[in-house]
């Protein structure tokens, strides 16, 4: 009995000591986010709710901008955003200009807001203005278990929502659709732009370099482990051992040994090993 008093009397003084770390971590929340709101009190103060039409106009121009710079269909953006951000008008939006409820991370050195999501009082990163929220959503974008939806055309909205749910973009096993729903309801698609072959190829080559050389940053904890699928490449229309090669971070010769090849030449469908 007295046993079992002892330890009814430490599980009380734990549940309190826990309870008095969560108000404090509540409090310091509650203060930054005070903090956050008087900083952008003018811009809070003259907020007036959207609809989702004129979310669209707001900021189709800067997803449209995006997409030519990165190759994220503008329908996908201004879908993510009018989704994560209830069409501009949830608190996270209008107190952080966070239009895609990004999160803090290891790499943010920025100001941040805090509120309820995953886990009480999660941190989220703040912005300036919404279109520097558009911007570092395509930076946000650019990390390793992204980087196979960078291969898609600019065009793709489908393959890029069930890619961003793969990747481990959100959590909700209806996004992918629901992201869909929104681009067919307000055709969205409209703001989507085909890319040709060799600027397919000169985009990909681009920001895939970015990605690979992004050595040091930090990857989500959602990065799936490599599968024998992610070590064979498919051989496309217009692709050359360079290209590739820049694409997943090796050299032409590493290339070439790694397929036994005696030159440069590759065939259209042609099963190449990537990953050493």
């Amino acid at each position: 009995m007295r046993k079992f008093y002892i330890l009814f009397i430490l599980a009380i003084l734990f549940n309190s000591c826990s309870a008095h770390k969560s108000t404090i971590s509540s409090s310091k929340a509650r203060k930054n986010n005070r903090s956050i709101q008087k900083r952008n009190q003018a811009a809070i103060a003259s907020h007036r709710n959207m609809s989702s039409l004129e979310y669209i106009d707001r900021f189709k121009a800067i997803a449209i901008q995006e997409m030519n710079t990165y190759g994220i269909p503008a329908s996908i953006t201004l879908a993510q955003g009018l989704f994560e951000s209830g069409a501009g008008n949830s608190d996270l939006a209008v107190a952080a200009n966070n239009h895609f409820g990004i999160k803090c991370g290891s790499t943010w050195t920025g100001p941040s807001y805090y509120k309820d999501d995953d886990q009480t009082n999660d941190c989220f990163r703040v912005y300036d203005n919404p279109e520097d929220s558009y911007r570092d959503h395509s930076e946000f974008l650019k990390k390793k278990n992204y980087a196979k939806l960078f291969e898609l055309d600019k065009d793709d909205y489908t393959g890029w929502a069930y890619g961003l749910k793969k990747a481990g973009y959100a959590t909700n096993p209806k996004y992918p659709q629901l992201l869909i729903n929104l681009i067919v309801k307000y055709n969205l698609d409209q703001y989507d732009r085909p890319e040709g072959g060799v600027a397919k190829i000169k985009r990909e080559d681009r920001v895939l370099t970015e990605i690979n050389n992004d050595i040091g940053r930090p990857q989500p904890d959602s990065i799936a482990k490599t599968s024998p699928d992610d070590k064979i490449y498919t051989v496309k229309q217009g692709d050359t051992l360079y290209n590739i090669s820049k694409r997943f971070g090796i050299t032409v010769d590493e290339l070439k040994a790694l397929n036994k090849m005696a030159d440069n030449n590759l065939k259209l469908g042609q099963k190449l090993v990537v990953i050493k």
